[in-house]
């Protein structure tokens, strides 16, 4: 998954093809996507890592379900978000704790490894010893990826890939559907929004098809199958190539060939998240194949699906399609965590996946509700001094979709004009999974790990997340995660923050006007002898932010020459 540097041609082909998925990804263009040079930065399987690590008794509570959010999902729904989470980790059927009398999922698993497993580098070894030391980690992961699994794998299978392929989930976010990584990587399989959008992944006010389980497997196992073919049937270096860009692996392979040296992956001097991604895989590859060898028992998974796609035919509240079915919301989002709202979207794609075994149960009582009857509607009369954005706002929804319902072609409505406005049928609390409530719950714990005092800050034209984080003594990274935002995400005039301020006057910084355009963005080429602390100080800047508004590694070192973005208060600086 990485940033792609498209032609004028290739987004006008991309964007006005009517052609299937793959249909659109001709040689011509997808060569473009395939040579990216964009290192992605993955939630990956850190926090989970880390929950484990710190707790006692290896069970984390909780704690490895609070990954990054996404800022798409809707701030007053998301009260109860990582309570609601937890369910990842707690699943109430098909992993047992006996091994299974039949052959499970794993003997279909192990069937299609076709990897290399006997690599010996220590990268490898590194991640087997904390595997071998961790093993409630396997099982972790094994509950949460237990309601995708048999899909991923099935799809797997269905390309002639190898199978190893359907663990990769573990490695960029430790299967949780909801992951956002500060790099605006998204969903099990961690696309940011350019390279979703190329494979197909729409984004809108209703949905992320980032994090759709379906439509997300699809694109990146059909990325990784093109990525293979790119380098001759090679999966390791797909699989770098996948973290670091088409481009990256094979700018170091032609570095190896110029000086006769292999240019297999392990001879290869990628990125340093690309060094260990691919035996981080290996790792767990050779795991899975041989837990008894590690002194890993498995968790029995058995080898049936967990979910059905039930097509819903028109847009549906998922409170009522819980009731429907039978089943918490909160299974509801957690197989389909595309939707940001209370409701899927009116565009469709018009299909929900639910439990097998209440598929049946869904789909019957579904057929008994007229299409109108499957969300809630507020028969609104427009007042004087009204707007079509005033009322969205007021009930939570975007001008577009007033526009789209009423058929409206233009922004002007009249006094006395009847509006239908649509709205979820319950409480906002219901709602647990949705991404308002999980940003709400984010922004209120968040502040328990602080000294500070929390600011609900409205974000003004010209704001920028350094000028915010200045004003308020803290870091760039911390505004954005508090916020369920990556420090790349655009600031949008009106849009809510919390800020846990750590300035002894927060709420004067919160409410009165600072000095205008005293920041700059001001383009740095690097010179000999500098580093990222010399440059933070010769700008009075911080070497974090620097690194943020950069994506650096900061263990890494500075190149003559590389150019660098920074945020500049002229007041401050020479």
């Amino acid at each position: 998954m990485t940033v792609s540097r498209f032609s004028t041609l290739v987004l006008i082909g991309v964007l006005t093809s009517g052609c299937s998925v793959l249909d659109r990804f001709g040689t011509n263009t997808s060569g473009d996507v395939l040579a990216s040079e964009k290192l992605t930065v993955a939630a990956g399987d850190d926090d989970l890592k880390e929950a484990i690590e710190s707790s006692p008794d290896g069970e984390p509570a909780g704690r490895a379900s609070r990954t990054r959010l996404d800022d798409a999902i809707e701030p007053s729904l998301k009260k109860t978000a990582e309570d609601a989470r937890k369910k990842l980790d707690t699943p109430e059927q098909q992993v047992t704790e006996e091994p299974a009398a039949t052959p499970d999922l794993w003997h279909r698993l192990r069937g299609g490894f076709a990897l290399d497993h006997d690599a010996s580098d220590p990268r490898v070894q590194a991640q087997l010893n904390w595997y071998r030391k961790h093993p409630q980690y396997i099982n972790r992961v094994v509950e949460r990826g237990s309601r995708y699994l048999h899909y991923i794998v099935t799809e797997t299978e269905k390309r002639g890939l190898p199978t190893e392929l359907a663990l990769l989930p573990v490695v960029e976010s430790a299967f949780d559907p909801f992951a956002y990584s500060h790099g605006r990587a998204a969903g099990l399989w961690q696309f940011i929004p350019s390279t979703g959008k190329y494979f197909g992944l729409t984004q809108s006010w209703w949905h992320d098809d980032r994090r759709d389980v379906i439509a997300a497997t699809d694109a990146a196992l059909t990325y990784l199958d093109r990525l293979a073919t790119r380098f001759d049937g090679d999966y390791m270096l797909a699989l770098a190539a996948y973290n670091s860009g088409g481009g990256t692996v094979s700018s170091a392979m032609r570095r190896n060939r110029n000086r006769s040296a292999p240019t297999d992956f392990w001879s290869l001097d990628l990125p340093r998240e690309t060094r260990h991604y691919v035996p981080k895989l290996i790792a767990l590859a050779k795991i899975f194949d041989q837990p008894e060898k590690y002194g890993i028992e498995l968790p029995a998974l058995a080898d049936e699906p967990y979910f059905e796609i039930v097509d819903t035919g028109s847009q549906l509240d998922l409170a009522q399609a819980a009731e429907l079915a039978d089943v918490d919301i909160d299974e509801i989002y957690l197989l389909n965590p595309s939707f940001n709202r209370w409701a899927t979207s009116p565009e469709g794609p018009h299909r929900l996946l639910v439990p097998r075994e209440k598929a049946e149960t869904f789909s019957t009582a579904l057929k008994g509700i007229a299409p109108v009857d499957r969300v809630a509607w507020h028969n609104y009369k427009v007042q004087s001094g009204d707007t079509i954005s005033t009322i969205a706002r007021q009930y939570s929804t975007t001008s577009s979709v007033i526009q789209q319902v009423n058929k409206l072609d233009s922004h002007i409505i009249r006094i006395g004009q009847r509006l239908m406005i649509p709205s979820a049928a319950k409480q906002s609390d219901t709602y647990a999974l949705s991404a308002s409530e999980r940003l709400a719950r984010k922004q209120q714990s968040s502040g328990k790990n602080t000294d500070g005092t929390r600011v609900d800050y409205t974000v003004r034209s010209g704001d920028t997340f350094w000028d915010i984080a200045r004003e308020h003594r803290v870091s760039v990274r911390q505004v954005a995660s508090w916020n369920g935002m990556a420090p790349g995400d655009p600031l949008i005039p009106g849009k809510q923050l919390v800020i846990w301020s750590k300035s002894k006057q927060p709420k004067m910084l919160a409410s009165n006007d600072r000095a205008k355009g005293m920041v700059r963005k001001v383009g740095y080429q690097v010179r000999k002898g500098d580093s990222l602390s010399v440059i933070a100080n010769r700008f009075a800047v911080n070497v974090r932010d620097i690194a943020s508004w950069n994506d650096l590694n900061t263990s890494r070192y500075l190149q003559p020459g590389q150019s660098l973005v920074l945020y500049v208060d002229i007041r401050n600086s020479p």
